[in-house]
């Protein structure tokens, strides 16, 4: 390891790289969103385009976080950070130019797949360059900073840049932001950034990658374009051929594990009641919360003709009401986990229901108030739930465990995200392929909307032209949404009652060894298997 970034000036501007890198991955997952109706319009697709422009990346992210984390481990944490900025950089300028859907996904996927490669290397420069104590706290607090800036602050920057239509760019802008600064990050992090590796490092399962990669796609491919294909043979055969894929990779993992060779999913943590249970927890709200947010984007963008800022400045509502939940939930909820992840979760549910039936009575004459309370109620659910569900999940993991099962906990998430979004096109949409099958009337009769002032700006296609069923097809997914998290809440009773650190076993002051070692792997956030 070289000594050169241990000046102190030298590791925080290694830190302002990789918060730079962290911030373009957190902000692309969100970004994306308000940007769809342009993109499937520009591009001439269909409700499938704006599905795999979200799907896709998360779902390459999701199958590379894992074994990207290990690769630095093996090559080294500014080697593969390099290689993984390069990447994601040269994916977005693909992106921005992608004159096609196919060149758009594509491009949407390689985005995701060096992101899995980049993300679990950022926070290395906070563990190899700044020793325990309180340089350290502040550079972790720096990061949850930059977490919450970039839920907030994703959507938003979407709708600035297309309301701005920077260059002429359009939603070409959202992707091509990432190019200068990618490009900054990479020259920064090759001046500044220290190396390092695990000792001893741990072994790549390419084979559990592509079987779980083969079920993930068998269950989503045909839920994204069954429906556009008028369901054919295929969509049907694909889901039962995930079945023996699942089966594969079960057989692989448990072979790696009794071989000691660092299985993607050790199946021993899977027959731990709380750690199974919580992984569904998870699946069910971070699927919620995907199908929710892109079924905002259709109902108000494409189906009421809001503009994308408009959209961005009234979604607002959500993180704000995590934000007054989520610092209090930090201090009280260990002691109360179970009740704070279930409360939470029912909350949530009253507050998406809530803005289902906003969408349902108002109609077309939705306007922004209607939609604020529902909003900030389920922002106010998920900054109870969310903070503890994590360590709730990982609870009663053993500490050598502690890496594994946080890599596993974060590509699920990444998972739930893609099931969601594909439930939600065939809730908003209809499981047929010409509209919203049970919405009255069907999502194809439009009425323009003649008080509406004449737009010269890029927002002229959105906003003189309404689908008066979409507010229909917007509440029938979002009641959907609310189900799945009522569903959560009562998944939630197989949570553990209280957090480790509730039990004074270990240290002063309550904190235990084994809680220590899963706080600090929940920290890294992506970064399993590498060494402190």
């Amino acid at each position: 390891m070289t000594l050169r970034a241990r000046v102190p000036e030298r590791r925080w501007l290694a830190l302002s790289v990789a918060l730079a890198a962290a911030f373009m991955d957190l902000v692309d997952v969100t970004v994306v969103n308000v940007a769809l109706p342009r993109i499937q319009s520009d591009l001439d697709a269909g409700p499938a385009l704006g599905q795999w422009t979200v799907s896709a990346y998360a779902l390459a992210y999701a199958l590379l976080l894992v074994t990207g984390g290990r690769l630095g481990d093996i090559l080294g944490r500014r080697r593969v950070l390099l290689a993984g900025l390069a990447g994601f950089v040269a994916a977005s300028a693909a992106a921005g130019a992608a004159g096609s859907p196919g060149m758009l996904v594509a491009a949407r996927a390689a985005q995701g797949a060096f992101a899995g490669v980049m993300v679990p290397q950022t926070l290395s420069v906070i563990s190899v360059q700044f020793p325990p104590g309180r340089a350290r706290a502040r550079a972790f607090t720096l990061y949850g900073m930059l977490l919450g800036a970039a839920q907030v602050g994703g959507p938003l920057l979407g709708g600035i840049l297309l309301h701005l239509d920077v260059a002429g760019l359009g939603w070409r802008a959202i992707f091509l932001v990432n190019v200068p600064i990618g490009l900054l990050a990479l020259a920064g992090a090759a001046r500044w950034m220290d190396d390092s590796r695990a000792t001893p490092p741990p072994r790549l399962d390419p084979a559990g990658v592509v079987l779980v990669g083969a079920a993930a796609l068998a269950l989503t491919l045909p839920l994204v374009q069954g429906r556009e294909r008028g369901w054919p043979l295929w969509s049907l055969v694909l889901p039962a051929a995930s079945v023996p894929a699942l089966v594969a990779f079960a057989t692989v993992e448990r072979r790696r594990e009794r071989l000691g060779r660092s299985p993607l999913v050790p199946p021993s943590l899977l027959r731990r009641r709380s750690f199974s249970a919580g992984l569904l927890v998870t699946t069910a709200l971070f699927g919620a919360v995907a199908a929710c947010f892109i079924a905002l984007t259709w109902g108000l963008q494409t189906g009421l003709g809001w503009s994308p800022l408009k959209v961005a400045l009234t979604g607002a509502a959500w993180p704000a009401g995590m934000a007054c939940t989520a610092q209090p939930t930090h201090r009280l909820g260990p002691p109360r986990a179970r009740a704070f992840v279930r409360t939470g979760l029912l909350i949530m549910a009253c507050g998406v229901a809530a803005v289902a039936g906003a969408f349902a009575a108002a109609g077309t004459d939705l306007r922004p108030w209607h939609l604020l309370p529902g909003l900030f109620c389920a922002g106010l659910g998920m900054g109870l739930a969310l903070p503890v569900l994590a360590n709730s999940v990982l609870a009663d993991v053993p500490a050598d465990a502690s890496g594994a099962a946080s890599g596993v906990y974060n590509s699920v998430t990444q998972f739930a995200g893609v099931l969601g979004v594909a439930a939600a096109g065939i809730a908003f949409y209809g499981t047929s392929g010409e509209g919203a099958a049970d919405a009255s009337p069907p999502l194809t009769d439009k009425v323009l909307e003649n008080a509406l002032p004449p737009t010269d700006g890029p927002d002229v296609v959105f906003t003189r032209v309404q689908d008066v069923a979409a507010p229909h097809a917007t509440a029938r997914t979002l009641a959907m949404a609310a189900a799945v998290l009522l569903v959560a809440a009562a998944l939630a009773s197989f949570l553990p009652r209280r957090l480790p650190w509730a039990d004074p076993d270990g240290e002063p002051g309550g904190r235990s060894s084994r809680f220590r070692a899963i706080r600090a792997s929940l920290l890294r956030h992506v970064h399993p298997g590498r060494s402190r």
